[in-house]
């Protein structure tokens, strides 16, 4: 299992900025975080993948 943290969430966004990943990773429909650590949130990486795939299509590389 793959995870990523905000940092890897903001390049599979198209490189947006730390803030508007954080902005985005805590709305509501987007997945929840599998762990809170002290680096900060981390989700499955299939989990975001599906989510981009789904309300971001522009950025799939499907």
């Amino acid at each position: 299992m793959e995870l990523v943290g905000v940092s890897e969430i903001r390049a599979m966004l198209g490189n947006v900025s730390r803030q508007r990943a954080s902005v985005i990773a805590n709305q509501r429909n987007f997945p929840e975080p599998i762990a809170a650590l002290a680096m900060g949130k981390v989700w499955r990486k299939s989990d975001v993948e599906k989510w981009i795939r789904e309300h971001r299509p522009d950025l799939s590389s499907d």
